[in-house]
């Protein structure tokens, strides 16, 4: 069986974490890029994994790609600026691990994606792909014209027959206000076959007050199934189609949270993992909770190669597959 290819279009930015002037840690992330790398470890060689985004031509570019190869993207579709670089975020932790982050990301090198003189043959590339993902911050950080300009390319390929994965990931300060992100939002529902999203951003954009209130407002934007990832009390998937019944997966609380950056994009890199290699609802989710449960013990957006190989080693063991 041919090989799934998937491109996850997004940002990757540097990361500071730490104490201001004081002990400070550099690496890099952002909510595309960390799915990306979190699916390369859980799938190993079963999928295709491309990054797509716009790098600068400096230093720091060129060492992160390189991080990227080594751990398995593809990143023949990373287009580069050499009059841009990218962005900036610091992350300061509290005593739970919520965190709060600063960003400096205004003229990042990704928000010139739909400019850059390579993107017609990148729209051609991605013709290729079996699976497209996204977020919320892939469309927030563009221009609205180019953000419009994405939408009708992602139209076009989820009617060749695409599959849309997209992320909500609602981040307000990266929109003029609720709604212009309602209204795309709403856009690219109507094309997505799976969202991936959390009750806290429903409640925030949207005034949500329950988990069947969104899974009903989202069954009415189009989309076909969704999930809604509420923390500590697991998730709820629903299939829009036809009379199915709300999933409620459970996870295992963790005891020693150090930091819930990343927890989401590290769900759905697992729950796709399964999911494109035929694992069922339930146990897909069930991964994505706990490669979450692991990235948590940790600092900052990629926690080391060795912390989560014990979480996937096992998953695509067993023969065993459950249906829905």
């Amino acid at each position: 069986m041919q090989m799934r290819k998937i491109a996850l279009i997004g940002e990757c930015m540097i990361e500071l974490h730490g104490i201001p002037f004081g002990a400070m840690t550099q690496s890099y992330g952002g909510d595309v890029l960390n799915s990306a790398i979190y699916l390369a470890r859980a799938a190993g060689n079963r999928l295709d994994i491309h990054f797509v985004t716009v790098m600068g031509t400096e230093p720091l570019s060129e060492a992160m790609i390189s991080h990227w190869r080594q751990e398995g993207i593809n990143t023949s579709l990373v287009l580069r600026d050499n009059k841009h670089q990218p962005g900036l975020y610091l992350i300061q932790t509290d005593k739970q691990g919520e965190r709060t982050f600063l960003y400096w990301r205004n003229n990042s090198a990704a928000r010139y994606l739909m400019q850059h003189s390579d993107y017609p043959l990148l729209r051609q590339q991605l013709q290729n792909m079996d699976v497209i993902y996204l977020s919320g911050i892939s469309l927030a950080i563009l221009p609205e014209h180019d953000r419009q300009l994405l939408l009708i390319d992602l139209k076009k390929l989820s009617s060749a027959g695409k599959m849309i994965f997209f992320d909500s990931n609602y981040r307000p300060a990266l929109w003029e206000n609720e709604s212009q992100a309602r209204e795309c939002y709403q856009q690219i529902y109507t094309i997505t076959d799976i969202a991936l999203v959390t009750d806290d951003d429903e409640a925030s954009l949207w005034g949500d007050t329950s988990i069947e209130e969104s899974l009903n407002r989202l069954k009415r934007t189009g989309v076909k199934r969704a999930i809604i990832k509420a923390g500590e009390r697991g998730c709820f998937y629903r299939n829009f189609s036809g009379c199915h019944a709300t999933q409620h997966i459970k996870t295992q609380p963790v005891t020693s949270v150090v930091d819930t950056t990343s927890a989401g994009d590290a769900f759905n890199a697992g729950f796709i993992a399964g999911l494109l290699n035929g694992k069922s609802i339930h146990d897909s989710a069930l991964m994505g909770h706990q490669l979450a449960g692991v990235v948590i013990q940790h600092k900052g957006a990629i926690i080391p190669q060795t912390a989560t190989q014990g979480v996937i080693a096992h998953f695509f063991d067993s023969n065993k597959i459950r249906g829905e």
